[in-house]
């Protein structure tokens, strides 16, 4: 179903996100649920990839097999130089510990980004690259986010903002610390994610909002309240035990993708009858 009413928000979760994503999608339109044609497609991080992959035009079967099939998959740099997403979750948590203000946490990992020695912008913008099947804004509402690493403001880019797809999305793919900040019109940004896993919030105004989320996020009681607030119904779609499982200890290790998408697939086939009710 299309219409403004109804919001499809995907959220942070690296490589293994993104697969895992993709299975979910898969699962619920094999079952006859497809929700690809929200009125609002909302990526952040991973999450990005994925809207953005969405709105390419390229159906969901074959965006499923791009991640399940060996053979399809893109290119995917392992991290070098900088932090492992456990150091990263530890200097967050620190973060969090030591200030009140979230503005003020966003800012200290991007202050710790921008001096963090990882791969270049240019390596990471191919691998971006590849990720997409298209690198043209769609004409649907596309929106993707990212942090001004230096200010720690949210930034949400879409086919208005003047910025190209590609950058777009590897902004918002920059964790800190890990993969280099992306540099948009002098400013540098890093992952969305720094602000919320989802930024579910964003979709406040929306009848029906789909939330798909790979990661364990906080601020979500407080985000579904938003848009509840405003007249919204929330669905939320989180790993199961199986899925969990597959993205393993390191949710940014290209291995993950394959073990990921099915089991993402397997998870939104059970899901179909129920999110139908919600979404139709």
């Amino acid at each position: 179903m299309t219409g403004n009413g109804r919001a499809l928000v995907l959220g942070g979760g690296g490589v293994a996100g993104i697969a895992w994503l993709t299975g979910v999608l898969a699962g619920l339109a094999g079952e006859g649920t497809d929700v690809t044609g929200a009125g609002l497609l909302l990526g952040t991080s991973a999450g990005s990839a994925v809207a953005a992959q969405v709105g390419s035009g390229l159906s969901i079967g074959e965006l499923f097999e791009r991640q399940a099939d060996p053979a399809l998959q893109n290119r995917e740099l392992v991290p070098s130089g900088g932090v492992t997403v456990a150091e990263f979750g530890e200097i967050w948590m620190r973060l969090a510990e030591e200030n009140d203000d979230p503005a003020a946490i966003r800012r200290g990992l991007g202050a710790r980004a921008l001096a963090a020695d990882t791969v270049g912008e240019a390596e990471r913008r191919a691998v971006i690259e590849a990720r997409l099947p298209v690198h043209e804004w769609p004409s649907r509402d596309l929106r993707v986010t990212a942090v001004n690493a230096l200010t720690g403001d949210l930034r949400v880019f879409d086919r208005t903002s003047g910025v190209p797809l590609v950058d777009a999305v590897a902004a918002s793919c920059a964790v800190p610390m890990i993969w280099p900040p992306v540099t948009i019109g002098g400013v540098r940004y890093v992952d969305g994610g720094v602000r919320s896993v989802n930024n579910l919030d964003l979709a406040a105004g929306h009848e029906r909002v789909l939330l798909i989320a790979p990661m364990d996020d906080p601020t979500l009681p407080a985000d579904v309240a938003t848009v509840e607030g405003e007249g919204g119904r929330v669905e939320v779609i989180v790993p199961d035990e199986t899925s969990r499982a597959a993205f393993g200890t390191d949710p940014l290790d290209p291995s993950t993708r394959t073990p990921s998408a099915n089991a993402g697939l397997a998870q939104g086939r059970a899901a179909a009858p129920k999110i139908a009710s919600f979404w139709v």
